[in-house]
């Protein structure tokens, strides 16, 4: 009883309390003054009568606990004739007015300052900084990458500039980005599409812009605007590399053009519709260009032609030992991959090259440890024709599709299982264009349903797809859609996370089929967020695709050196050359110790360049899974005969 009184006296003294605040400034100063001279009054009294030395008159002591009011009050406190003492008084509440009023706009200066700066308005001032603009998931990994790539340099910026709340920002990035070294992160807020609030950021004097995709419908055509925004705050040429990703192919043009001649437009559902195929063709295959993206390991880099020139370029394979030559950088700024080994290295040339920093790419030459006798003769291969599964369909399905036709050997056949039915998948444009290489039969069901998978036979099928599908019906199974942006399906690699989830429960039925036929199934996934693929019930080492990491990862490598898009372009399309893993055996004698040198000088002579291997034995042990990209020319190794060599090759 006693608790619910002191409870609501409580409420009762706060409730008082509020309507006093809410009665304005002139009643708040009013109460305030009398609960002031409430307090004041008495307590000089006391000390007044306490004090031994006080006159012992009352007039006397009166006139003391007035000075002592005065002082306290700092309004003078001054004692003689009335007209005196007022104005005393009045001069002293003059001053004090003053005082206050100064300390006042002091203070809301101050304040006003301090919220500007708290609501990323001031203008950055770095010079050979980054830029980000945008904010999606994308930007902790393309953040982290950046800190790792200015791991070396003594002082680094990257300034972020999205429609969000500085401090929201600041403690999202310092949460998923534990550590950034000595690279500081400045946030702004603003608008990415007006010029005059990308000034911020200084675009002007960056070394490069990243302008990331936002999630919804109208993602890509706001990088469209985000890019012509940049043009006109930086009108004319500048020195930054531009990066931009959209994701819909049917934008890639207009950022193009928005970008302008100087910038790197990425297309997401280009780029890993094919990357789905040449894993789903070489397992293992997204484990090397892991390692070749990301900053902790080895990447691309160009060295200077020092005492190449005039050489060939099969004779610049074996003059870096502990980095691996893959092409050249001409003068006019082209680069060529793997071209002839007998082309000639000119003056102006940079080699690229493979390697662990750019400061490790130094000549040395390796040709004394290759052994003639561990060379072989590749057996001829005729290329078979192939089972295929693809399990879900988005819209860059059609993509995957096309990819497969250029590909695959004659006589492939794939059988597509996705939701909307089988006449409205065959139906659709994209399903029924015209394919030389590749049989397409269509299927309805659902994915994550364990009856319609058990129906399938998945162990028969020679590699199995599976791509990311919202459960929306037909309007996700055809992928349809028009306008800027996308259709009514998932509208980018982080709009729908419901297609992850359907993914995650379609790998688990998949991993019970596998166990339960006591085969290995070959699985090539795609899945947009990378914790989801921390979650997959898959093998160890297992081909995932997750889009919005790669292509975070594919900026910031471009970002960080422009030439890089001209290589990334080759690779990833079906002309041209690509990294392929192909039988170790067909290169060297296996079951004994031979330098990598070897593997070098034996891919030569097939036109192409070895930049690594897989083991198979431990191609479910982490961390590498049997990876090793860009090994000393000089190590020794025993292969088996299931072992692969990674090797850039033309197409």
């Amino acid at each position: 009883m006693a608790q619910q009184h002191t409870k609501s006296l409580r409420l009762r003294l706060r409730y008082r309390f509020d309507h006093l605040v809410a009665g304005g400034a002139a009643a708040l100063i009013g109460w305030l003054a009398l609960a002031c001279l409430a307090v004041v009054i008495p307590a000089s009294t006391v000390l007044v009568w306490a004090d031994r030395g006080a006159p012992t008159t009352l007039s006397g002591r009166l006139t003391a606990v007035w000075v002592s009011v005065g002082q306290t009050l700092k309004i003078g406190g001054a004692v003689g004739s009335p007209v005196y003492v007022l104005a005393s008084v009045t001069l002293a509440l003059v001053a004090l007015l003053f005082v206050s009023t100064l300390v006042s706009l002091i203070t809301t200066g101050i304040n006003g300052r301090i919220m500007a700066l708290r609501r990323g308005h001031s203008t950055v001032l770095e010079a050979g900084h980054t830029v980000v603009l945008g904010w999606s998931d994308q930007i902790f990994p393309v953040i982290g990458e950046l800190v790792a790539a200015n791991a070396n340099q003594r002082r680094s910026a990257i300034a972020v500039l999205a429609p969000m709340d500085k401090v929201e920002m600041e403690d999202e990035i310092s949460t998923s980005v534990a550590r950034t070294g000595t690279t500081r992160i400045i946030c702004r807020s603003g608008r990415t599409t007006d010029p005059s609030v990308l000034a911020r950021v200084s675009p002007q004097t960056a070394k490069a812009v990243l302008v990331l995709p936002p999630a919804g419908e109208t993602g890509d055509a706001h990088v469209v605007k985000t890019l012509l925004a940049l043009d006109a705050a930086v009108p004319g040429p500048g020195d930054a590399v531009v990066v931009a990703a959209v994701r819909d192919t049917r934008n890639h043009l207009t950022a193009r053009l928005a970008a302008g001649p100087g910038g790197h437009v990425l297309c997401v559902d280009d780029i890993i519709a094919r990357l789905l195929v040449q894993t789903a063709r070489q397992p293992g295959l997204s484990l090397v260009y892991q390692e070749l993206l990301d900053f902790a390991g080895d990447e691309f880099y160009t060295a200077a032609a020092r005492g190449l020139a005039g050489r060939t370029f099969g004779e610049a394979l074996l003059a870096f030992t502990t980095s691996s030559v893959v092409g050249l950088l001409r003068g006019d700024g082209g680069v060529v991959l793997n071209p002839d080994p007998g082309t000639a290295i000119a003056a102006g040339d940079r080699i690229v090259l493979i390697s662990e920093d750019d400061d490790t790419a130094v000549p040395q030459d390796a040709a004394a440890w290759v052994e003639e006798d561990a060379i072989v003769t590749a057996r001829p291969r005729t290329p078979l024709p192939e089972r295929l599964l693809l399990l879900g369909w988005n819209r860059r399905a059609p993509l995957v599709l096309e990819q497969l036709d250029q590909f695959v050997s004659p006589g492939t056949t794939l059988d597509v299982v996705a939701l909307g039915g089988e006449t409205t998948l065959r139906t659709s444009p994209e399903a029924a264009a015209v394919r030389s290489r590749l049989d397409v039969s269509f299927h309805g069901g659902d994915i994550t349903d364990p009856q319609v998978l058990a129906k399938l036979d998945v162990p028969s099928y020679d590699s199995v797809i599976v791509i990311g599908e919202a459960a929306t019906g037909t309007g996700a199974a055809t992928g349809t859609g028009t306008g800027t942006g996308t259709g009514t399906e998932d509208s980018g690699i982080d709009a729908d996370t419901g297609t992850d989830d359907r993914t995650l429960v379609t790998l688990l039925h998949l991993r019970a089929i596998g166990e339960a036929a006591q085969r290995e199934l070959s699985l090539t996934t795609e899945m947009s967020d990378d914790g989801n693929r921390l979650l997959a019930p898959a093998r160890e080492g297992a081909d995932f695709i997750v889009s919005g990491r790669l292509i975070s990862l594919l900026m910031t490598q471009i970002s960080e050196s422009r030439y890089l898009a001209g290589v990334f372009e080759e690779l990833f399309r079906a002309e041209g050359n690509e990294l392929y893993l192909k039988p170790v055996s067909d290169y060297v004698r296996t079951g004994r110790e031979v330098a990598f040198a070897t593997l070098v000088e034996s891919a030569r002579r097939h036109g192409e360049c070895a930049v690594g291997y897989r083991l198979r034995g431990r191609a479910a042990t982490g961390p590498d899974f049997g990876v090793r990209l860009n090994p000393d020319k000089r190590e020794r190794v025993r292969f088996g005969e299931h072992d692969w060599l990674i090797v850039l090759a033309e197409s």
